[in-house]
């Protein structure tokens, strides 16, 4: 028998959200990245990952430490930028990769790879002509500067090269004469602290403060004699503006400011305080941190999930609407339809949108043969090359043509009540081109992929 007390406890405690015993606490967020896959604005801890999924759009990590698991049904993130290509000229590859977010798997690829070209040449580098004569020195007494040059062009650099070096070089020259040296102000020092931080509302006297220079910049010379700085070394002003002693702020209690933020899932409460214990007087801190902060809340109550469409059947047998009419091989247009399935909502969710049921105008083409003139097919030009097999290593591209199919004297489009409509051929034809490269109906080239990273 469990003890009433305990039983007692153990119910006040779900009903103010709390996390019970035996069940694993998660950190909960209110949202995912749809890019990184990355848990973002989080909302606290100390429920379970059950309590947290009541929001399908949230997610939740174990711990600090742990990846981002969504509360949705798995599905692909977006794609990333492209990365930049693996060489700056001739040709490279570049990849990009995205991110299965959500419960389970998803189909297909994580990464894609295709060919890339910066530069269609590569830099050749240049050379430097000679070097001209010096210059004449830049003073006519004490120490300056000669001064010499010469010209990227021997032989000239192509497809943005350069030459390495420097195009000009200085060297010291000395006059063997001395020059006087004129005293001047070093700029003046920065201003000292005032002789008081603060005064007293009442003080009628306001601090002063004072800043220096040194005739230093450079000192006059003894031997020729240079001339002396003129005007003060030290000037001083008053302190304008001097505050009265401040008085710092201290804070107030908490105070409830906000109901649950939300009505479903995970939420948070708003909490306010106040910088008025005391408020801040004569320039004084406020007071450190927030005026505001949220508190987890847990309303136990599962978000609604609205209905969602399951995929499209395939498409029925294209037909005349009289049954009996065959119009196989024929320029008579008839009609065929597909249906899907709403994944019904759930706690109160919106129903599916749109309808269960779609239709096309569409000739039926099954089996009709080349021989008799119903149909006609040739071959295409050259696709683009596709995407690179590996992003390191060895890696291929391939590019293909195909057998096309052609419906001389078919109408692609027919008058509506309100529009044009468009007409599907419907049905597998039996055709073939004439023969290229051993094949009628696919022809495909290969070849590497340039400049791809070795695997590490």
């Amino acid at each position: 028998m469990v003890p009433v007390l305990l039983l007692v406890k153990i119910a006040f405690g779900a009903l103010l959200g709390l996390q019970l015993p035996g069940s694993d606490a998660v950190q909960c967020y209110s949202q995912v990245n749809s890019v990184s896959g990355e848990c973002e604005r989080y909302l606290g801890d100390g429920v379970s990952d059950e309590d947290c999924c009541l929001n399908i759009n949230y997610g939740y990590k174990k711990d600090g430490n742990s990846a981002c698991q969504a509360c949705r049904e798995a599905e692909w993130s977006q794609w990333s930028e492209w990365s930049p290509c693996t060489v700056s000229c001739l040709e490279g590859i570049q990849s990009r990769n995205r991110v299965c977010i959500g419960k389970g798997d998803c189909p297909g690829h994580k990464e894609e790879v295709q060919i890339c070209s910066l530069q269609d040449c590569c830099p050749v580098m240049g050379g430097w002509s000679p070097w001209s004569p010096w210059s004449q020195c830049s003073v006519t007494c004490g120490l300056g500067q000669m001064k010499r040059t010469r010209e990227c062009n021997n032989p000239a650099p192509e497809c943005g090269g350069l030459c390495v070096g420097n195009r000009e070089e200085t060297t010291v020259c000395d006059t063997n004469q001395v020059c006087p040296t004129h005293g001047a102000w070093s700029n003046w020092g920065n201003w000292g602290d005032c002789s008081s931080t603060c005064m007293a509302e009442d003080s009628k006297v306001l601090p002063t403060q004072s800043r220096h220079r040194l005739c230093n910049s450079p000192s006059p010379s003894v031997s020729p004699p240079g001339r002396s700085c003129e005007g003060n070394k030290q000037e001083t002003r008053d302190c304008a503006g001097t505050p009265f002693c401040p008085v710092d702020g201290g804070w107030g209690p908490w105070v409830k400011a906000s109901e649950c933020s939300v009505t479903c899932g995970i939420g948070n409460n708003k909490e306010e305080r106040s910088c008025n214990n005391p408020a801040p007087r004569h320039g004084g801190n406020r007071c450190p941190e927030s005026t505001t902060r949220y508190v987890i809340c847990n309303t136990k109550q599962p978000c609604p999930i609205d209905g969602r469409w399951g995929p499209w059947t395939d498409w029925k047998p294209c037909a005349d609407i009289d049954t009996t009419v065959n119009i196989n091989c024929k320029t008579i247009v008839g009609l065929q339809s597909r249906t899907r399935r709403c994944i019904e909502p759930q706690h109160n969710g919106a129903d599916c949108k749109g309808s269960y049921r779609d239709s096309r105008r569409c000739y039926d083409v099954e089996g009709c043969f080349l021989s008799k003139g119903e149909i006609e097919a040739n071959w295409s030009e050259w696709s683009n090359w596709g995407l690179c097999s590996s992003p390191c290593g060895a890696s291929k591209t391939k590019r293909y043509r195909e057998c096309l199919v052609n419906y001389p004297g078919y109408k692609t489009k027919i008058s509506g009540i309100t529009k044009e409509l468009d007409v599907y051929f419907s049905g597998t034809p039996k055709f073939r081109c004439s023969k290229l490269n051993g094949q009628f109906l696919k022809v495909e080239e290969e070849r590497d992929c340039k400049n791809v990273p070795a695997c590490t």
